[in-house]
């Protein structure tokens, strides 16, 4: 497996393009895996191909739907295969999806976000190929990575190909506890720090190469289509809103440090037009601020404390670059009086997006951020290393 996947990186890969430091990339240099459409359609001329796309798989600006782009130029796509929020993005989070054909082209929808996460052997019938081209947000609680993870799984199984089409990662840092042994979950499938620091391609091949596939074989055959003049910590801006309730880069850079804040009573402005931009409870000892969350076609349709103003503070205009902070997380506690009945309203969903019980633990106890962040120190330094040898682009030129 190792002999083929470097021949297959060297084979379609070219070196990046290297840009200033901290520049972000020229509308014009940045280039998709997915918009090297010479690669892909040479890697899958006379395939039989599944998609594992939604309503991010968009190149040419976000003009341009991989589904439409693969069949204007002759490609067999027999389905599409959808994961959480649907092919569309316009299902409230953990809803079921249900199977469909797309209006446009007819294709067959196929829900892997429904009763199976993972595609059947009947699903990969008459596949040759599966390709995934989903925009991640860099953290291990956004689950289109372990809709990959359950796909690859698949492909494995059933000897199918998988191909990546790699996509920039906007939360490019690596941060927060390792997801342990026991919490494994739809929302911690692999052992990885909540911000991976990887790309959706070197997180396939990370997860190919250590062996983490619940598979026979335990590895799978795995392509990765390069992106052109992009490397690590060069900052993207998303065309498409990634999920409902991230609908725009702010609240994409706030999500990895607010997301725990759903195993609790507090808003995060579910319900509103700016969620996970805000965070507020029903009582005004939180902030002056207030916004009120309704039902919200698009966003949530049953928001955390619907019909009741909550008070808090407003981040939207917040400077924040990213990165993983918990000093939201640790002045919302104490000011709920540290009552842990009543902040962690479900401390076992805390825990499985942690991968931990010890963060629950050490925030109850008091321990500060600088104390919590120490704790996990030997455990990412672990990971760095070995998140070095997956790399397919230049690292950061300092640590994150």
């Amino acid at each position: 497996m190792k002999v083929i996947s470097w021949f297959v990186f060297i084979l379609c890969f070219p070196l990046y393009t290297m840009a200033g430091p901290g520049i972000p990339p020229k509308k014009s240099s940045l280039k998709l895996g997915a918009e090297r459409m010479e690669v892909v359609t040479r890697l899958l001329k006379d395939k039989r191909v599944a998609l594992v796309v939604n309503q991010t798989s968009v190149i040419e600006d976000g003009q341009v739907h991989l589904l439409d782009a693969l069949l204007n130029k002759g490609i067999d796509v027999k389905k599409v295969f959808a994961p959480e929020h649907g092919f569309r993005g316009t299902e409230d989070a953990g809803k079921e999806v249900a199977d469909s054909r797309d209006i446009k082209t007819g294709t067959p929808i196929i829900s892997i976000y429904g009763k199976n996460k993972k595609p059947t052997a009947q699903q990969l019938e008459g596949i040759d190929v599966v390709v995934f081209d989903i925009q991640d947000v860099g953290a291990r609680f956004f689950t289109y990575i372990s809709t990959m993870h359950y796909v690859m799984e698949a492909c494995a199984e059933n000897d199918k190909d998988f191909i990546v089409l790699d996509r920039p990662n906007p939360n490019d840092y690596v941060d927060g506890p390792i997801r342990q042994k026991g919490m494994e979950s739809f929302v911690g499938v692999d052992p990885i720090p909540v911000l991976h620091g990887l790309t959706v391609g070197e997180l396939a091949w990370m997860i190919n190469e250590e062996g983490w596939l619940d598979s026979t074989p335990d590895s799978c055959k795995l392509m990765v289509v390069k992106m052109e003049n992009w490397k690590h910590g060069d900052p993207y801006w998303l065309p498409v809103k990634p999920s409902p309730n991230l609908p725009n880069d702010q609240a994409i850079r706030l999500y990895p440090s607010l997301c725990f804040f759903e195993a609790t009573n507090i808003s995060v402005g579910r319900g509103t037009f700016f969620p996970f931009q805000v965070i507020g409870y029903p009582d005004k000892k939180y902030g002056e601020f207030s916004f009120t969350p309704e039902p919200l076609p698009g966003f949530d349709t049953k928001p955390l404390q619907n019909g009741k103003t909550c008070y808090g503070v407003d981040l939207r205009e917040l400077p924040f670059e990213g990165g993983l902070t918990l000093r939201f997380l640790l002045d919302f506690y104490k000011m709920a009086g540290k009552d842990q009945a009543f902040f962690f309203s479900r401390p076992s969903w805390f825990d499985l997006l942690a991968g931990t019980k010890q963060l629950r633990y050490q925030i109850i106890r008091g321990m500060s951020e600088k104390e919590i962040r120490d704790s996990w120190k030997p455990e990412l330094d672990n990971y760095r290393k070995m998140r070095k040898k997956y790399l397919l682009y230049k690292d950061y030129p300092v640590k994150k």
